[in-house]
């Protein structure tokens, strides 16, 4: 079995649409307080009441908790949608923890982390103020197999017992066996194999409960019942306009998460970047208490508001677990050569690749494939150091021993998308640092669809691109699983192991890392893991983005996680 392999699929096409745009993933601010705290933003404590706007590019699509994909139950989905357990809510490095929500713990697993079970906690009510149950919860999981609901993280598809062959409840209305319920509080989970970050998954929103009786398919995102402090009461256009208000059934005395401070939150989307960080700026009427899930600011906006310091304090820092890199196919000559990818790894001049991504301000330098939390188990290494940028004379003395002493020319594939991540700038930026250590460097510029298509091709596959990847949730599991289990090569579909690394000692050490439901332990191991791996110069990582948002004038309690990068919309006041 391929751990995980068909949410590796999902998240690495996702990754800019929606780890850059919703920022469901990792990292805290420079300038985040305490939870509770203001952060820099609006004086004054925040108080209930009001109505937060919220403007965005992206609509917020496919509002069922079946369908949606998200990260610690997502931004404007944890609103309405709660889960057995989600992201801790507060600022930094706390952050990325794992906590209770529908659930009194975290899962209580046996012995070998193969079976998972929670209790729920007491007094939880629908919208319509009838009780939740286990019931609920494993319905709402089971339904999220049907075909006529995909869309969210397949993770169970692949975990569950007898997941990869269930159709959901809407074909024979049989259940899952591998869910069971002893009684109304309980649900247990069966896994195929030990699974130490479980309870991470269990942030995802399929573990929403969906009553049997409301559900009413493919048309439930029209009015999803609501399990938070937030009811939905207008959807127009699959969810460009979405209003929520209060649901009076939610009881604060069983969520210790969500502050829900607002009244009454309005989501308008299909909205132009650059309108939106104006409005934000501007912040006349309903824009002083307008936030924003979805919209970065750009390096032309920050030189501006560098200038405003006023404006510059309502600029939210955040950093997502998110790596950018050059990847080698070894299967491709001249890479199959461990000299010339180590010659490219002293070449690359990481300042101009920087710059090239926006400037410092939105991406940092790193040498190492894990990003630069504790949570994912970051440890330091740069098995190649070249400075900040390059070693050009290294690199000419490898090639020479390589059997290149004339230098060689290569293919570098990229996006023509404009993401400051792939895209034309950061190639070129690559190209000229080569071409200083005797490396021509031909730009292959492919739209999009083209790109993803060959560098997640196991046939075609280029022997030089350039890549990038998110993971769902901050640990290193999701990170180094898809690109480096051998396991996970998919011969016939998008095939994230760019190396085509099949190393029996990193299978297994992977598997052995799985078991671990000490995730301060399993994080260790993962730093260890990708220390090694380094070692043989199978991509070359060169930065980790960085998030700024900017939010209205009167937003209070600014609260930016290790988790996801952005502000947590739960925690948002504007009184």
């Amino acid at each position: 079995m391929r751990h995980s392999s068909v949410i590796s699929r999902r998240v690495a096409a996702a990754a800019v649409s929606v780890v850059l745009a919703s920022g469901a993933a990792a990292c805290g601010p420079e300038d985040a307080g305490a939870k509770g705290g203001t952060s820099g933003k609006a004086a004054g404590a925040p108080q209930k009441g009001g109505t937060l706007t919220v403007l965005n590019s992206e609509a917020q699509s496919d509002f069922d908790p079946a369908r949606l994909y998200t990260s610690g139950g997502g931004n404007v989905p944890s609103l309405v949608f709660r889960t057995l357990t989600t992201r801790n809510r507060e600022a930094g490095a706390a952050g990325t923890q794992v906590v209770p929500d529908l659930a009194t713990d975290t899962g209580r697993p046996n012995k070998d982390a193969t079976e998972w079970t929670y209790t729920l906690k007491e007094g939880l009510k629908f919208e319509d103020g009838t009780p939740i149950t286990s019931a609920d919860i494993k319905y709402g999981i089971e339904r999220s197999f049907a075909a006529e609901l995909s869309g969210g993280a397949p993770y169970l598809r692949d975990w569950l017992v007898g997941g990869d062959t269930y159709e959901g409840p809407y074909k024979g209305g049989k259940g899952l066996a591998s869910i069971v319920t002893p009684d109304a509080r309980t649900i247990v989970f069966k896994l195929k194999k030990p699974e130490g970050e479980f309870p991470f998954v269990a942030t995802q929103t399929q573990f929403a409960p969906v009553p049997k009786a409301k559900d009413t398919g493919a048309k439930y995102e029209e009015h999803p019942v609501s399990s938070g402090p937030y009811k939905v009461v207008e959807n127009e256009n699959d969810g460009e306009h979405l209003v929520l208000e209060r649901n009076e059934h939610w009881d604060p005395k069983t969520d210790e998460e969500r502050k829900a401070y607002p009244d009454k939150i309005d989501v308008k989307s299909g909205l132009d970047e650059a309108v939106i960080n104006q409005r934000l700026a501007t912040s006349s009427g309903a824009d002083a208490s307008a936030v924003t899930t979805d919209t970065n600011l750009g390096p032309a906006e920050l030189a501006q508001i560098g200038s405003d310091k006023a404006l510059a304090a309502r600029v939210g820092t955040g950093h997502f677990g998110f790596t950018a890199y050059l990847a080698f196919n070894p299967k491709v000559k001249p890479f199959d050569n461990p000299k010339v990818r180590q010659a490219i790894s002293y070449a690359v001049n990481r300042t101009s690749v920087v710059n090239a991504a926006g400037g410092s301000a939105l991406a940092e330098a790193t040498t190492t494939f894990l990003p630069e939390q504790k949570a994912f188990g970051h440890t330091p290494y740069d098995h190649f150091p070249a400075g900040r940028t390059g070693d050009p004379e290294k690199a000419e003395e490898l090639l020479k021993e390589a059997g290149y002493p004339n230098g060689l020319t290569v293919t570098l594939l990229h996006s023509t998308a404009q993401n400051r991540l792939t895209s034309p700038e950061v190639a070129t930026a690559v190209q000229e640092a080569l071409g200083k250590a005797g490396i021509t460097v031909k730009l292959d510029g492919q739209q999009p669809n083209s790109f993803n298509e060959k560098r997640w091709s196991v046939k075609d596959a280029p022997g030089f691109f350039l890549s990038r990847w998110g993971a769902d949730w901050p640990a290193g599991g999701p990170f180094l699983a898809p690109i480096f289990d051998g396991r996970q090569i998919v011969a016939n579909g998008s095939n994230y192991n760019h190396a085509q690394l099949n190393d029996p000692a990193v299978n297994k050490e992977i598997d052995e890392i799985n078991k671990l439901t000490d995730l301060k332990a399993a994080a260790v191991r993962w730093g260890a893991l990708d220390k090694k791996i380094g070692e043989q110069a199978l991509d070359v990582p060169l930065f980790h983005p960085v998030y700024k948002r900017l939010v209205g004038k009167d937003v209070k309690n600014v609260v930016i996680s290790d988790w996801t990068g952005v502000l947590d919309i739960s925690q948002v006041a504007v009184k």
